[in-house]
């Protein structure tokens, strides 16, 4: 008696596979506060900024000090807090995301970063951090500068060919962010009562304000317009009383 064997040839189709989940008890916060309560303003007029000078645009997200998810090995480890500042373009600017995790994003990376230095983190952000911005997450435009050191401020640019290429300062010592349109500068005056030299960003028109600043601006402009609305008519008033006109009975 035979028995007939018939080989199995074993195909994709025919294997239960599924590939691995990302994890999903991710955390986004390590209870770490930035370096200094300086650290902490020079983000917040990054963020708080930007988002008034764009008021009208809904295809950005910026955030600070948040976790970035970028891989499964990274999230495990959890070896990578966030940078101090970053932009991501062409998203929905949904306020609600406690971090930015790239697979939930459609695999976007920021396009824009910033990290405030400190002597505890610069050599990480100028080294590790560095290589890590422009070979994994392939971000545009790098900045770095130290709240507490006016002259610190150093960008770079990705070449795709080349790496990151410096960016050179224009004759104003500011440099441009192509990617935002905007140039990164320093300011010297008082937010928060801490009056020292703030990275900020600048337009066309000048400094880009933060929102109280805009509304100073905008109160001191109408102060101005009543002021010469005021001179305007007592000239006016003059000029009827020389010829014996009364103005308080027109």
């Amino acid at each position: 008696m035979s028995i007939e064997t018939t080989e199995q040839t074993q195909t994709w189709d025919n294997v239960d596979w599924q590939p691995p989940m990302p994890p999903t008890d991710l955390i986004f916060d390590d209870g770490e506060p930035l370096e200094t309560n300086r650290h902490r303003i020079a983000m917040n007029v990054l963020i708080r900024s930007l988002k008034h000078h764009w008021a009208e645009r809904t295809d950005f997200f910026t955030g600070g000090n948040m976790f970035i998810y970028y891989s499964s090995r990274q999230a495990k480890n959890r070896d990578f807090r966030g940078p101090d500042f970053f932009v991501v373009l062409g998203v929905d600017s949904n306020p609600s995301r406690l971090g930015w995790v790239v697979w939930e994003e459609g695999g976007r990376y920021p396009d824009v970063i910033i990290e405030l230095l400190s002597a505890s983190t610069k050599e990480v952000d100028l080294g590790a951090k560095k290589t890590l911005y422009e070979q994994v997450f392939r971000t545009r435009d790098y900045f770095v500068f130290d709240p507490f050191d006016a002259n610190s401020l150093q960008g770079w640019h990705l070449d795709l060919d080349q790496g990151y290429q410096p960016i050179a300062a224009n004759e104003q010592n500011l440099l441009w962010s192509h990617t935002l349109g905007l140039w990164l500068g320093t300011w010297t005056g008082i937010v928060e009562d801490d009056n020292t030299t703030w990275l900020r960003f600048y337009d066309s028109s000048g400094l880009v304000l933060l929102p109280e600043e805009a509304e100073r601006q905008r109160a001191e402009t109408e102060r101005q317009r009543a002021e010469t609305e005021r001179q305007k008519s007592e000239r006016l008033a003059a000029k009827l009383r020389e010829l014996g006109e009364d103005p308080d009975l027109l």
